[in-house]
């Protein structure tokens, strides 16, 4: 699947006649999201994670890529919903965030991968400020595909690394009160 996203990513630099933007879509607790592109590493099938003591909920443990550790987030616990349940279709996304002007690799856990999609700017609205169940800051937009709408995220927002740092250091104040 690297290889695909790898492709897709190279098409993304080319101008179209709409100048459309690509877009992975995903399952996650029966909702579509998707992620740009241009953000997206590689898809891998989900196998198991090593658990780190004292981390977030929403961080469910890390993976060795490639020699690298990569921190894994369940994003529906993220958005405070149950965690996923691991099934057939489960995958981790990587994906490249920018963190405090470093670039920084997070694998987030997704029920199972739609497809890439185009997507035209004029069909990008902007992100709800009231009645999505997530933060409104971690909505880059909505998009609208075959009539329905398709929740954009803001990578950066969602997978901020120094929010995580924050929520860690909490959790392990409450741990040291107990």
């Amino acid at each position: 699947m690297t290889a695909v996203a790898q492709v897709n990513r190279g098409a993304v630099m080319a101008p179209t006649v709409e100048d459309s933007q690509q877009f992975l879509t995903f399952m996650l607790g029966g909702e579509v999201f998707a992620i740009g592109i241009l953000a997206i590493k590689e898809i891998i099938e989900y196998s198991g994670l090593t658990t780190v003591p004292l981390m977030p909920e929403c961080v469910r443990g890390v993976i060795n890529l490639r020699g690298a550790v990569v921190p894994v987030m369940d994003l529906a616990a993220r958005f405070g919903r149950p965690a996923t349940q691991i099934g057939k279709r489960t995958a981790i996304v990587i994906v490249e965030i920018d963190a405090d002007g470093e670039q920084q690799v997070v694998g987030v856990m997704v029920d199972a991968v739609n497809a890439v999609i185009d997507i035209a700017p004029a069909d990008i609205e902007k992100a709800p400020q009231f009645g999505a169940r997530i933060r409104s800051e971690f909505i880059s937009g909505m998009g609208k595909v075959n009539g329905k709408f398709v929740i954009l995220l803001n990578t950066d927002q969602v997978l901020s690394v120094s929010e995580l740092e924050a929520m860690a250091g909490v959790s392990n104040l409450a741990g040291a009160e107990t």
